[in-house]
This record gives structure tokens, C-alpha cells and sequence, in this order.
């Protein structure tokens, strides 16, 4: 299994998103001391589990999902987390950012 899918299998528990992006930009990180110790990745998910949260809040949740996996396989995770209202109100975007 990859980290990729040990993500979404996480994400998809935790959360039941309706819409989960996971992109893995490890390759442009390429040299940087701290990749040794794990990926960069971008998530961008939409789930109705962050209605009324910060988005502090909201990435807390995200990490203490992925707790082992930012513990081993993760070095860099940028988050985009919205409720499904809030992604309507967004331009369409299917990349994370």
C-alpha cells in the first residue's frame, strides 16, 4: 500500500469526504535534508465532519488522523479543508494547493 492510499484510507475514515484530492509533490523536494525522513504531500478534501471548526481546528483533526504516517512517512503535508458549502462557494479547483 502505498502513502498515498494509507492517506486516503485514513481521510476516507475518518472523515467521509465527499470529494478527496491527495497530490504527492515529494519530487520537488528532491535534496531537502528533512524529505529524508518522509514525503511532501497537498490534500485538498471537502467533508461536512468540518462544519462549525477553525481551520486550526480543522488541520488538528487531519493530523491526529494521519498521526503515525506524520510520524514516519510525512515530512510536509499543506492542507485545503472545506465543508461541502464552502467548496460550492470555491472556484473549481481539483489540484490542491
Amino acid at each position: 500500500m502505498t502513502v498515498i492510499d494509507r492517506i486516503r484510507a485514513a481521510l476516507d475514515a475518518g472523515f467521509a469526504p465527499q470529494d478527496l484530492d491527495i497530490r504527492d509533490d515529494s519530487a520537488e523536494h528532491a535534496g531537502h535534508a528533512g524529505a529524508r525522513g518522509g514525503g511532501h504531500y497537498a490534500i485538498s478534501i471537502v467533508s461536512d465532519a468540518f462544519a462549525g471548526k477553525s481551520t486550526v481546528a480543522r488541520h488538528r483533526m487531519i493530523y491526529a488522523a494521519l498521526d503515525d504516517l506524520m510520524k514516519t512517512q510525512i515530512h510536509a503535508l499543506a492542507i485545503r479543508a472545506l465543508t461541502a458549502s464552502e467548496a460550492s462557494m470555491q472556484p473549481n479547483q481539483k489540484e490542491p494547493r
